[in-house]
């Protein structure tokens, strides 16, 4: 099951609305289950972080965790740790992406905020995400 375009959007302007709280510009993505793009806002952003938040959505999606949490398994890896983060196009193991969860508690796709600090980051997405329970 996949997240579809009106919960993603749902999603998306909970995360906008923390963000504007919060006062400080970042690039929100919102993923499907596969990792491809569904809804994206950029409130004033610079353009590098753009892609830091598709990469948290998408290394949050592709292992069901919070791209954060892939962080610390990526750290225990030693010389393998290396090899982890450039898989799949490259992974992003910092606070800021979090998977999104059906009733179920299957994946349906992932948010991520960046620009802020990671926990404003984390706060942004994770606003977004419990949107949709």
């Amino acid at each position: 099951m996949n997240i579809n375009y009106n919960e993603a959007s749902k999603a998306l302007n909970s995360a906008i609305e923390k963000a504007k709280t919060l006062n400080i510009p970042v690039s929100i993505v919102v993923v499907d289950a596969g990792g491809h793009l569904v809804a994206f806002a950029r409130l004033d952003s610079v353009y590098g972080v753009i892609d830091f938040a598709i990469k948290k959505a998408r290394t949050a999606v592709m292992f069901g965790v919070d791209s954060e949490i892939m962080g610390t398994i990526v750290s225990g890896a030693d010389i393998h740790g290396y090899g982890m983060l450039n898989s799949n196009d490259g992974l992003l193991t910092i606070a800021g992406g979090v998977a999104i969860k059906n009733n179920d508690g299957n994946v349906i796709g992932a948010i991520a905020s960046s620009g802020g600090s990671p926990e404003q980051d984390k706060e942004i997405a994770s606003a977004g995400a419990v949107a949709l329970n």
